[in-house]
């Protein structure tokens, strides 16, 4: 039995304690508490940041903000889903939202409120129910890894649950669960209701024995599981996103009466206007731009941002408000919006109509002609549009094609709007923020709901001229908060971890492109690590490696600014509409300005930890219910093409296998290791690269192929493809890791439904 390190107050305690010590105590876990825990003053905090950093390049500690912890630990606050029993009745829950590549959840065990603190208003939860919570690591090692104490129950979650109906020969009738961790049912006759075999029907445990599946009653059809419009119904239910709006807050949303001018400077004069996508139903942002004619700013130019006055309309701590707040963000799916708040607010009150009376927030910002901001101001107002325009109709007008709408629009508003973004774009340019090229695509439904096409949309300067302009209205937002020195939550980017640094370096060492070590690492490093990718084999390859580098952006009061932007103020104001983030900001502004109601209370500011954390949850819970709905629409769409063969491009190397993504159809597929061919294959994770034993030959990250479509799961929204390209001649690197290298031959039929990690684009 080895003995337990000795540790000696004031010097850097051993790697294992230090270890320990980050695990067990999750919310002590910065470089000053660490140094404060263990004495630490002068060189030895020296010596105990170059151990962290060590740690953290050996991949035993990640860093998220400025607290560390041991990969896979979960943070302080955490959104947990109570999901079952121990054996001693006790409430065991696990996290909304986990990273599967990190293997199964961990179980927590639930402190009921009246364990904790006895004062606490927390209402006791139950089964099903999702809470936000403290967590505290179990010390002593047996059961549950944490425990947990409710801070604050979000939802209460009945025992309704999704299900294709399948009429089995012998007659019997199942429920086949759509979650893949759900159980099948059996569902008698007198339950069935009006479903029929195929229909995706929501249910309920109707009775449950000892011996036997469990009975199950339906509740309601949705539709034909051979309809794609179904599908974003399973990931809605699948990530537990509230889709209904109870009475009480469509009550509040019908009596809600147009703003008034209290307090309101009146702006329905000046021209400002919408750009955004056809299809757009919710406008929440304006904008004008008009050059500076102050002689001390010569070519300069001010833009105004006008923002849909939402804190007008929702109140802290109303049902409205207690609604928004537990979805969080509106979420997108291509065949509906699950908004976060109810149309009346977002369609009609709150959305700026063209030639309608509208409460906004409007930001005024001068920039001198390099792109640098000069000053900015605030300010409460109503105003009215003057157009809505897409941004495909605005780019056309620029470009030499208006129509009837925007030909009378060029030279007064759009032609100042296009010059205004070539000022801003010097700005940019000087910052360098990271510049990914990572095509994004978009579906197309038929009436019917069947996929119509996939297409990647042209990237247009109308997308970018609202973007920077909406970026540079966060940066003023965060700045006159932060000058006023009134909470906030602030949009948050950290620098990628070293682990993940690491494994990058080692990754473009093997196709000849050198990234610098140590230092401190900007965006502008790895635009210059994309620069020499560009128009290369591979420019998609490194273009992804270096998105799953990133850190996620999060919320979080803390300010530590945003990498990925090169910014270090920086918070989401531009979207109230549909982010909750932007509300609380606009709250801020409103009470810290003196702008009249509707402002920040003591409450909200003491919570301002909390509901960051829940926000950042329920923002991946958006994020993967999109991704899963995109999935099972791209398999169902391809069901029907089992045998044809298709060119891709190997998107993720694993021990199990290749995956291979369609770029026509921005689908990823997955391909066995067993099926590759008659060799012993070698997983490389430095080099990304599968290859045989024997013959040298092998596929990695980025390679061209061309595979058969073998298996499509329309409910798990996964591909099984089988390889047609041979394999290259992998380079002699990789061929020469071979000896100590892990062999990743396999007999089993991997998974088709496993997917290599990607990282939110979201900013």
């Amino acid at each position: 039995m080895s003995e337990k390190p000795v540790i000696v107050q004031g010097a850097v305690p051993p790697r294992e304690v230090l270890l320990d010590f980050i695990a067990e105590n999750p919310d002590r876990a910065s470089k000053r508490e660490i140094a404060k825990a263990f004495g630490l003053k002068g060189e030895t905090r020296v010596e105990l940041k170059d151990l962290l950093r060590t740690l953290e390049e050996e991949g035993l500690l990640t860093k998220s903000r400025k607290s560390l912890s041991r990969p896979g630990a979960l943070p302080p606050v955490t959104v947990l889903d109570i999901t079952t029993r121990d054996k001693d009745g006790d409430l065991i829950g696990r996290p909304a939202e986990w990273d599967e590549e990190l293997g199964v959840a961990p179980a927590v065990l639930i402190r009921q409120p009246s364990e904790g603190r006895g004062k606490a208003k927390v209402p006791a939860a139950g089964l099903n129910d999702r809470v936000l919570a403290k967590i505290f690591p179990n010390k002593d090692r047996t059961g549950p890894a944490y425990t947990a104490r409710i801070i604050k129950l979000i939802d209460r979650r009945t025992n309704a649950s999704l299900g294709v109906v399948k009429q089995l020969a012998s007659g019997e009738i199942r429920l086949l669960p759509t979650d893949r961790r759900g159980e099948e049912m059996v569902i008698e006759r007198e339950d069935l209701g009006e479903a029929k075999d195929g229909d995706l029907v929501e249910t309920e445990v109707a009775r449950s024995g000892r011996f036997g599946l469990p009975r199950a009653r339906v509740l309601s059809v949705i539709g034909s599981v051979a309809s794609e419009k179904a599908i974003s119904m399973i990931a809605i239910y699948a990530h537990g996103i509230p889709h209904v709006f109870s009475k009480a807050v469509l009550d509040e949303a019908a009596a809600a009466r147009p703003a008034t001018m209290a307090k309101r400077e009146d702006w329905r004069d000046l021209p400002l206007i919408t750009i955004d996508p056809a299809d757009a139903k919710d406008h929440d942002d304006a904008v004008y731009a008009e050059p500076d004619r102050s002689p001390d700013n010569p070519d300069g130019v001010i833009v105004t941002v006008a923002i849909a006055d939402v804190s007008w309309y929702v109140r802290t701590g109303s049902p409205l408000d207690r609604e928004a707040l537990k979805r969080g963000n509106s979420v997108y799916f291509p065949d509906r919006v699950v908004p976060m708040l109810p149309e009346r607010i977002s369609n009609d009150l709150c959305s700026l109509r063209e030639g309608e009376d509208r409460p906004a927030i409007a930001v005024r910002m001068v920039f001198s002609k390099e792109g640098r901001k000069a000053g900015h101001t605030f300010h409460r107002i109503m105003m009215k549009s003057a157009a809505k325009l897409s941004y495909q109709q605005a780019q056309a007008a620029i470009d030499g094609r208006p129509d009837n709408k925007t030909g009378p629009l060029l030279e007064p508003i759009l032609k100042p709007l296009w010059h205004a973004y070539s000022v801003l774009k010097r700005g940019r340019d000087r910052r360098q923020p990271l510049e990914l090229d990572m095509p994004e695509r978009k579906i197309v439904l038929k009436p019917d709901g069947t996929v119509d096409r996939v297409f990647v949309p042209d990237r247009l300067d109308a997308h970018k001229l609202i973007e920077e302009m909406m970026i540079q209205a966060n940066v003023a937002a965060a700045e006159t908060l932060e000058k006023k020195r009134q909470p906030l939550v602030y949009r948050i980017h950290d620098t990628p971890a070293l682990s993940k640094q690491e494994a990058l370096r080692e990754f473009l060492a093997t196709i000849g492109i050198s990234m610098v070590k140590g230092g401190q690492l900007r965006a502008n490093s790895f635009n210059g690590i994309l620069a020499k990718a560009l128009d290369t084999p591979h420019q998609t390859m490194v273009n992804e490696m270096v998105l799953r580098s990133q850190s996620q952006a999060i919320y979080s009061p803390e300010n530590i600014g945003h990498f990925g932007l090169n910014l270090m103020k920086y918070a989401h104001f531009t979207s109230p509409i549909r982010r909750y983030a932007d509300l609380i900001v606009h709250r801020a502004l409103v009470g810290s300005l003196g702008l009249g109601e509707g402002g920040i209370s003591a409450e909200e500011e003491a919570q301002l930890d909390d509901i960051a954390a829940e926000i950042s949850t329920f923002e991946r819970r958006a994020m993967a219910a999109e991704r899963d709905t995109i999935n099972r629409l791209i398999a169902h769409h391809l069901s029907t093409r089992i045998g044809e063969e298709f060119e891709g491009r190997v998107s993720g190397v694993t021990k199990s296998g290749l995956f291979v993504s369609l770029p026509t159809y921005g689908a990823d597929g997955f391909i066995p290791i067993s099926t590759l061919g008659n060799d012993y294959f070698i997983y490389d994770e430095a080099h990304q690269a599968l290859s045989g034993e024997k013959t040298g030959l092998g596929y990695q990250l980025g390679d061209a192929v061309d595979v058969r479509l073998a298996e499509a799961i329309p409910l798990a929204g996964a591909l099984r493809f089988e390889m047609l390209s041979e394999g290259k001649k992998l380079p002699t690197a990789i061929r020469s890791f071979h000896k100590s290298g892990r062999r990743g031959r396999s007999t089993g039929r991997a998974n088709p439904g496993t997917r290599p990690p990607r990282s939110g684009r979201r900013r």
